[in-house]
């Protein structure tokens, strides 16, 4: 393969600020089997699908003569990124999920080697409380964000019930979707009020993100350096029909009625810790993707230069506040609800994500990759919550005919204290948290978003639709 070194391909400017010494990183995919994992199942993955879907699983970044970095091929050998770690035999299923636990916090604080391609498959062999065995894609942001990464590993699963089907995707309503941008000043909003919401919501991003941060709270830390600190990953299922049932109840998106049980439990778990917390300013960060399209591509079709989902990184941000606790919301919770509803839909039906975008462009123009990096290091530590989401297919999937169980997702490198990641998968809505050891409560973090989410279930059921807010 000494031909391939000879090919190289320019970084893109997403993929040089990711990978710097100020912003490092990586998307992790979890994939559960219903039935123990075969090693034969990485290896198919390493042969036939990582290897094929992108030049950039066989390239490493190198600096040319003029100092512009580039991607070259290079030879991938299996045992490099491929791991199989060894847990004891013969223990309980709650052993086990202690030392998945504890492998898992160390995968996350461990970058992965510069002078080889920038990804790994985990395989875990061991079954725990929730499987048979995991598969753990760890994913280096440079290679693309979350929905390209998540698109290559959904190209290589079929559906249970019929393979020679394709997946299909929980509908979006379009209203939800951002505008193109080709479409830009055709859909530019046609009232002043709007376009100046657009103007005001950019500026304050540009506030927030380099001069006003969060309150210190039981939620953010804001100390230098503590991306370096151990995290760890818990879970929460719910019912997407019971899901639904809220969201038709209260005429909102299934979106709105997740972020505000979402900040309602963080709301509960802040007075929790401190009850003069419940009034600290805290911001949510919502990550988006600016690519005007409710599904997944094929990789053929994402790897076209005129695509509308196109391969990479194709990110913006919004910054969302958490609404305060008051005894209002607390004698109506649906009130969250509500307010997110109304956070989002006004921050999404503006310009924002793409002035936002603009900005990183000629920040990246004027400055480089490493101010870039520290602008979007610093919208992270100046805000207290970081929330993304993907959605997941409708139909039960296969991986060479090991039935999938669950599937989620999250990230890492950026300073922030909790990291919360929202995907779909058949039945079930699952909320993955990525938070700091010993400096968030995780267990009572998931209590109180378990209980925020209860609660605003049985209220949505008690009060009329007419009602709503």
């Amino acid at each position: 393969m000494d031909n391939l070194e000879d090919v190289t391909e320019p970084v893109s400017p997403s993929g040089r600020y990711f990978n710097t010494t100020v912003l490092c990183a990586y998307v992790f995919g979890f994939l559960e089997s219903q039935v123990p994992i075969e090693l034969s199942q990485a290896n198919y993955l390493f042969q036939d699908v990582f290897l094929r879907v992108n030049p950039r699983f066989s390239s490493i970044m190198v600096r040319d003569e003029e100092g512009e970095m580039k991607w070259k091929r290079v030879e991938v050998k299996a045992e490099d990124h491929i791991k199989v770690p060894t847990f004891p035999e013969n223990e309980s299923l709650e052993f086990y999920d202690q030392y998945f636990d504890e492998y898992v916090t160390r995968l996350l604080m461990e970058k992965t080697p510069q002078d080889k391609p920038l990804w790994e498959i985990h395989v875990i062999k061991y079954p725990t409380t929730t499987c048979a065995g995991t598969l753990i894609f760890k994913l280096h942001h440079a290679l693309g964000d979350g929905y390209s990464l998540m698109g290559a590993l959904l190209s290589c699963l079929r559906r249970a019930d019929d393979p020679s089907l394709p997946l299909s995707f929980p509908s979006r309503k379009s209203s939800s979707s951002l505008p193109s941008k080709k479409g830009f000043f055709r859909w530019f909003p046609s009232t002043v009020f709007s376009f100046f919401n657009s103007i005001s919501d950019f500026g304050w991003s540009i506030v927030k993100s380099s001069v006003v941060a969060d309150d210190k709270s039981p939620i953010r830390n804001g100390e230098e350096g503590v991306e370096s600190l151990p995290c760890v990953i818990s879970n929460i299922s719910f019912s997407l029909d019971q899901v639904k049932n809220i969201k038709s109840k209260l005429g909102v998106t299934i979106n709105d009625v997740i972020t505000g049980a979402i900040f309602y439990g963080i709301r509960l778990y802040m007075e929790e810790i401190d009850n003069k917390a419940g009034k600290a300013n805290s911001t949510g960060l919502v990550m988006l993707s600016t690519r005007n399209i409710g599904s997944y591509q094929s990789i053929q079709e994402m790897m076209k230069s005129d695509s509308k989902s196109p391969w990479g990184n194709h990110i913006s941000f919004l910054h969302a506040p958490i609404p305060k606790l008051s005894q209002a919301s607390i004698s109506n919770p649906l009130q969250f609800v509500w307010k997110a509803q109304k956070i989002i839909k006004r921050k999404r039906n503006s310009f924002t994500v793409f002035l936002i975008e603009w900005l990183l462009d000629m920040e990246l123009k004027l400055r480089g990759h490493e101010a870039v990096a520290k602008h979007i290091y610093g919208t992270l530590r100046n805000s207290s919550v970081v929330v993304s989401n993907l959605i997941g297919p409708v139909e039960p999937m296969v991986l060479a005919n090991h039935p999938v169980k669950g599937l989620y997702f999250t990230m890492t490198g950026g300073p922030e204290s909790i990291n919360i990641a929202v995907m779909s998968y058949t039945t079930t809505l699952r909320i993955t948290m990525k938070t700091h050891k010993g400096f968030i409560d995780e267990k009572k973090l998931k209590f109180c978003v378990v209980k925020a989410f209860e609660v605003i279930s049985k209220a949505a059921t008690e009060i009329p639709t007419e009602s709503k807010g």
